[in-house]
C-alpha cells in the first residue's frame, strides 16, 4: 500500500500538489463561510481570492514578458493563493489595494530582489513585508483559524511527506511553539491551554508546510535548513519592534531566506546543452556546460525548468541527481524514458544542443560520510546509479581511496547505465538482473535474477550492518530495503515522471 501511495504521489510535482491543496483550502474556507463558521462572508472571501490570484497571475505574465522570461503560471497561482490566506478578505477598496500591491511586489521580487537570476526571498512573504512596512495594509494570517486547522494539518502532512521535509517543519514548530508557550503562561494561561492556543491562534502548521518549505529559498543542506528553521521559529514567536518594523511571520521568513541565500548557490543557474547520449535502450544522458561555475557536492541534485505548452499535471520542473564530479567542466544528468512519458520529458527531448535551460538550484544531503575510514554500501536501481557515479568519480579525481561496495539492480543486462565508467573506477559491483551480462567485468559478481530483497542484500554483503548505506531508486525498493540497512542509511527516491 505504501509503495503504491509513493508511486502515485510521486507522479504529481510538488508545485502541483501545493497548488491543489491550497485550492482545496480556499474551497473549504468558502464552505465554512457560507455556513457561518468563518468570520468572513463568502463575498469577502471571493473578492480577496480574485484580487490575490488575479493580480499575481496577471503581473507574473506581464513582468516575465518585460524581463524576457517565460512566465511560470503555477508559481503565480501559488503566490496568489498564499497571499489570499495572509491578507484580510474584504470588499473594502483599501483592503483589496493592500492585497493587490502585495501580489505585485511579490512578482517583482522574483526579478528585482534577485542575484543573477536567483530570487532571494519568498515572494509572498516579501510582498506582505513591504505592504506592512509602508502601511498600505496589514497581514492577518487568518488561515490560522481553528475551523480550518484539521484541513490544514492534513494538507501539511501530505506536502511534507512528498517533500521529505518533516525535520525542517518539525524544528520550526518545536522552536516556535516552545517560544510562544512561555509567553502565554506568563499571561496566566495554563500549559495545556497555551499549547492549544499556539496551534489554534497562530498559523504555525500552515507556515511550516507551505511557506518555510518553499524550495527556491532554502539552503542546500539539511543541517543548514534546520538552523534556518530554528531562527525563523524564534523570530516568528517573539515580539519585537525596530522603528517602523514590527515582528510578523512574514518578516521572520524573509530573515531566514537571507540566511539561506548566504549558504546556497548565490546566482541563477543557466546550462547550455552540449550533448545527448543514449546510455541504455531506455536511459538518456544530457550533458550541459554551465555558463557560470556551479557549486555542488557529489550526490546532490538540481532542478531543471523546461517551460512548454500543454504541460501535464506533473508540470515543467524536475529534479535530477548530478552524475558528474564537482570538478568537471560539464554537468550531466540522466533519466529513463517512459512510454507514454510526461509532457516534461517530451519537451526535454526537443531541446537541441546549444540551447540554454535554467536550473532553479542545487540541494540534497545524499552525500558520503565525512569520515573517509567509514566503509560504504551503495544500493542503486536502474537510473538511480547517477549520484553514485558522481561520488565515485569525485573520489577518483581527488585520489581518495574508500571502502565502497555497490549493489546494482537492473531490469536487463543492457540496462546497466555507466558501465564503462564503473569499470574504469574499479568499484566492486554485485549485480541483480534477469540474466547475467555476456561478459561480467572484473570485480563484478552476478547475484542472480529476481527482486533485490533485504535477505539477498545481506547474503551478498556480509558486513552489511557495519557499512554506511546509501540507497537510490524507486520508492518501493527504497522502503523495502531501508529497515535492513540501519539508521545511518540515506535515501534518494526516484518516484517517476
Amino acid at each position: 500500500m505504501k509503495r503504491r501511495f509513493d508511486i502515485a504521489i510521486g507522479r504529481v510535482t510538488m508545485y502541483r500538489l501545493v497548488t491543489l491543496w491550497l485550492i482545496l483550502l480556499a474551497i473549504v474556507s468558502l464552505i465554512l463561510s457560507a455556513t457561518g463558521i468563518l468570520f468572513f462572508s463568502p463575498l469577502e472571501l471571493a473578492a480577496g481570492l480574485v484580487v490575490a490570484v488575479g493580480v499575481s497571475v496577471g503581473s507574473n505574465r506581464l513582468v516575465a514578458l518585460l524581463f524576457g522570461a517565460t512566465p511560470h503560471t503555477e508559481s503565480g497561482v501559488i503566490t496568489g493563493l498564499l497571499l489570499f490566506f495572509i491578507f484580510r478578505p474584504s470588499i473594502e477598496p483599501l483592503d483589496l489595494l493592500g492585497t493587490a500591491v502585495a501580489a505585485l511586489v511579490a512578482t517583482l521580487s522574483k526579478y528585482l530582489v534577485a542575484v543573477r537570476g536567483r530570487h532571494i526571498v519568498n515572494p509572498a512573504a516579501f510582498g506582505a513585508v513591504v505592504v506592512g512596512i509602508t502601511g498600505i495594509g496589514v497581514s492577518w494570517w487568518w488561515i490560522g483559524s481553528t475551523a480550518l486547522l484539521p484541513v490544514v494539518v492534513a494538507a501539511a502532512v501530505l506536502v511534507l511527506y512528498r517533500t521529505r521535509r518533516f525535520l525542517l517543519a518539525g524544528t520550526f514548530i518545536v522552536v516556535g511553539v516552545g517560544s510562544i508557550v512561555p509567553r502565554l503562561i506568563d499571561n496566566d494561561m495554563s500549559l495545556a491551554a497555551a499549547i492549544t492556543t499556539s496551534f489554534t491562534s497562530y498559523p504555525v502548521i500552515f507556515f511550516a508546510a507551505f511557506m518555510l518549505t518553499e524550495p527556491l529559498t532554502l539552503p542546500p543542506r539539511r543541517w543548514q535548513q534546520v538552523i534556518e528553521a530554528a531562527l525563523v521559529g524564534v523570530l516568528f514567536a517573539l515580539p519585537y519592534e525596530i522603528g517602523p518594523i514590527f515582528s510578523t511571520p512574514e518578516l521572520a521568513l524573509v530573515a531566514g531566506n537571507l540566511l539561506a541565500f548566504v549558504a546556497g548557490q548565490r546566482r541563477g543557474i543557466r546550462l547550455v546543452l552540449e550533448s545527448r547520449t543514449r546510455l541504455t535502450p531506455t536511459a538518456v544522458e544530457l550533458r550541459f556546460r554551465p555558463e557560470s561555475a556551479l557549486r555542488f557536492a557529489a550526490g546532490q541534485y538540481l532542478e531543471l525548468t523546461v517551460p512548454h505548452r500543454g504541460a501535464d499535471a506533473r508540470g515543467d520542473r524536475r529534479m535530477f541527481s548530478i552524475a558528474t564530479a564537482p570538478a568537471d567542466r560539464t554537468v550531466a544528468v540522466a533519466y529513463r524514458e517512459n512510454d507514454p512519458g510526461s509532457s516534461f520529458k517530451a519537451a526535454l527531448a526537443r531541446v537541441e544542443p546549444g540551447h540554454t535551460i535554467r536550473a532553479t538550484g542545487v540541494w540534497g544531503d545524499f552525500t558520503l560520510p565525512s569520515d573517509p575510514t567509514v566503509p560504504v554500501l551503495f544500493v542503486a536501481a536502474g537510473i538511480g546509479i547517477t549520484p553514485f557515479v558522481s561520488q565515485i568519480a569525485d573520489l577518483h579525481r581527488r585520489g581518495q581511496a574508500r571502502d565502497i561496495v555497490l549493489v546494482y539492480a537492473v531490469s536487463a543486462p543492457e540496462e546497466i547505465a555507466y558501465r564503462t565508467e564503473l569499470e574504469l573506477l574499479g568499484v566492486p559491483v554485485f549485480l541483480t538482473a534477469p540474466e547475467p551480462p555476456d561478459v561480467l567485468p572484473t570485480g563484478w559478481a552476478y547475484l542472480g535474477p529476481g527482486r533485490l530483497t533485504a535477505a539477498r542484500l545481506a547474503g551478498a554483503v556480509g558486513d552489511l550492518r557495519e557499512r554506511a548505506a546509501l540507497i537510490s531508486g524507486p520508492p518501493g525498493l527504497v522502503d523495502e530495503l531501508r529497515p535492513a540497512l540501519g539508521r545511518r542509511a540515506k535515501t534518494d527516491y526516484f518516484s517517476g515522471y
